[in-house]
């Protein structure tokens, strides 16, 4: 049978020759994948190696909030992703329970799906959250990356790399063949995971520790649709003797695919040796768990992981970079993990590409440092919190004095009793569940970046003081710094989204009919920069219309006054009406942002 050619020649390299590309990403999970997909759509030659044959072979991170479903919109692959994902209204009733079959204990509506707080969510963005098992989202990543012009070898492994006044040369190993070589890069990207060797590499400074608990997971595939599918959601805690072993503090069944496909979460002493789990002892973990000592069960795989607690207070050096878990590692908690690697690249990204297209300074560089590190410390102790809050669960239900399981069987059953004890752990339980919210309706966590650096121009205006809880809620506003707000606009024939109006590939100005003076003024100023600047007038008679009047509720400048919004969606910076000289005032703004003298 002839071999099939696909008509894509491929140059022999010598073995002694140097590959030459701009950027290098090591690692395919979600930063390094996502990393690759957002340069490649930018048109910046990049290559992206793993050492691994393929992508995420087990499922891993799975929740994806609006953020990053946003960002999958950006990129024209949000209809993909939902395709594969278990949608939003599937993903909510997190359940508490004595295993699967057995009592419950309570549920929270998680992810937004109260009814008291679907509103928020709905209103904060044109996207909901869903869940997608990373062994589903990479290929995704990778495979429209690889699309859109992005070299990626899988089996070829960082070894080292020097940097000088002008690239990074990048020694790599094929792991089939044994062959060294070298990439010659203008940067590199380090998103090598929660032990990153380009992070190690380049002395990272960490504040916290790794392995402070150690969890295991078991995957399998058993139907149980009829325990769950009146229940729906991705998580399931089960709190019952031998569940409560270190690791996140109970046992997890977790949803892989509804209703079928599953993987436990299961606790082990860190500090002692790791556990070996055969297939008869993972199954009889399951059967545990879930309630069914005669389940008919098919072990898939088991692994074991350290929780962590450490995160990078510097994310670069020189022109080398780190992204994702190699620069924020934590438990699972909140679902934050792949979410923020996929900002830490969307924040890169557009960077990178702007100063090797000439359009920006290098020192425009040194802001991804500045805007990201404080996410990586905000999520890091978000989630090691929500874990720690656990124990609140398991004060109320009294577990925690439990000595036998005999014992702890009697506490959780005195939940029931009409009791004084009895009354007073039910309140307790009340209080508990509510506190479980900050880790599972965080939205404020999720959504609430706002950066300071110099790539963002201040109008004078102070970050706003939050109204509400600010983990809990998300408080939109156009001060330099915040995310841009979502409002529904467009026209009769079709709707979009305020976040559509303005593409990663550009600067955006947006302003009102009062404002049309900002088109001949941002013409000019793009094009003395050499930098893509496009403006949109939002009113009644443009190709783009307030439909519902929110934008001119939540724009916060007057209808004359215009916002500059970055490639990553962030307000740059703002003109409350329009000054006597538009062009002036935006020129000197932009070339504030990029890094760049004002032209005279």
């Amino acid at each position: 049978m002839p071999a099939f050619d696909d008509g894509q020649k491929e140059t022999a390299v010598p073995t002694t020759a140097t590959v030459e590309t701009d950027v290098v990403v090591v690692g395919s999970g979600p930063a390094g994948s996502a990393a690759a997909l957002f340069l490649a759509t930018l048109g910046v030659p990049t290559i992206m190696i793993t050492k691994y044959r393929w992508t995420a072979n087990t499922p891993r991170a799975h929740i994806t909030n609006q953020r990053a479903m946003e960002i999958f919109r950006d990129m024209g692959i949000e209809e993909q992703v939902l395709a594969d994902a278990t949608p939003h209204e599937l993903v909510g009733d997190t359940v508490f329970c004595t295993s699967i079959a057995g009592e419950e204990i309570g549920r929270i509506r998680t992810w937004g799906t109260s009814p008291a707080r679907e509103a928020d969510y709905q209103l904060a963005s044109p996207c909901l959250t869903v869940d997608i098992p990373q062994t589903y989202l990479e290929p995704i990543l990778v495979r429209n990356a690889t699309a859109r012009g992005a070299q990626t070898r899988f089996s070829t492994e960082y070894l080292s790399h020097t940097q000088d006044a002008d690239g990074v040369s990048v020694e790599v190993l094929d792991r089939l063949t044994g062959h060294r070589y070298t990439i010659r890069a203008k940067y590199l990207i380090g998103a090598d995971g929660a032990r990153s060797q380009v992070a190690a590499d380049i002395g990272l400074p960490f504040e916290g520790a790794m392995d402070i608990a150690g969890s295991m997971n078991i995957t399998f595939r058993a139907d149980i649709t009829s325990y769950v599918g009146h229940r729906p959601s991705v998580l399931y805690w089960v709190i019952q003797p031998g569940s409560n072993v270190g690791g996140i503090g109970a046992g997890l069944v977790r949803m892989i695919r509804p209703w079928d496909e599953w993987l436990i979460v299961w606790g082990y002493d860190i500090a002692g040796e790791p556990p070996v789990v055969d297939e008869a002892a993972a199954r009889q973990i399951v059967r545990n768990l879930l309630g069914m000592p005669d389940l008919d069960v098919e072990i898939t795989g088991t692994s074991l992981w350290g929780n962590n607690e450490m995160y990078a207070t510097h994310l670069q050096s020189g022109r080398v970079f780190c992204a994702g878990d190699a620069i924020h590692r934590h438990p699972p908690s909140n679902g934050l993990g792949s979410n923020t690697s996929v900002q830490d690249a969307y924040n890169l990204a557009w960077k990178i590409a702007a100063v090797l297209a000439g359009q920006a300074d290098a020192s425009l560089l040194e802001t991804y440092s500045t805007e990201r590190a404080p996410v990586a410390e905000r999520i890091v102790r978000r989630a090691n919190r929500s874990s720690r809050e656990f124990v609140d669960l398991f004060v109320a239900l009294g577990v925690t004095e439990a000595e036998t399981e005999d014992d702890m069987v009697r506490a959780i059953e005195e939940r029931k009793a009409n009791t004084p004890a009895g009354a007073a752990k039910r309140a307790a339980l009340v209080e508990a569940m509510e506190l479980k919210n900050y880790e599972f309706n965080a939205h404020g966590v999720e959504l609430g970046q706002f950066y300071e650096s110099t790539a963002i121009r201040s109008d004078g205006s102070a970050r706003p003081e939050p109204t509400r809880d600010p983990d809990l809620y998300h408080q939109a506003s156009t001060v330099p710094g915040s995310h841009l707000p979502h409002a529904w606009v467009g026209d009769h024939r079709r709707r979009l989204a305020t976040m559509d109006l303005a593409p990663y590939d550009r600067f955006t100005l947006l302003t009102g009919v009062a404002g049309e003076a900002w088109e001949e003024a941002a013409e000019a100023v793009g094009r003395e920069l050499g930098v893509p600047l496009a403006t949109v007038v939002i009113g009644p008679g443009r190709e783009v219309t307030d439909l519902y009047y929110d934008w001119s509720r939540i724009r916060e400048v007057e209808e004359s006054g215009a916002l500059l919004v970055r490639p990553d969606k962030h307000v740059a910076w703002r003109a409350a009406s329009l000054p006597a000289d538009p062009a002036a005032a935006l020129r000197e703004a932009l070339a504030g942002i990029l890094g760049r003298e004002v032209p005279a």
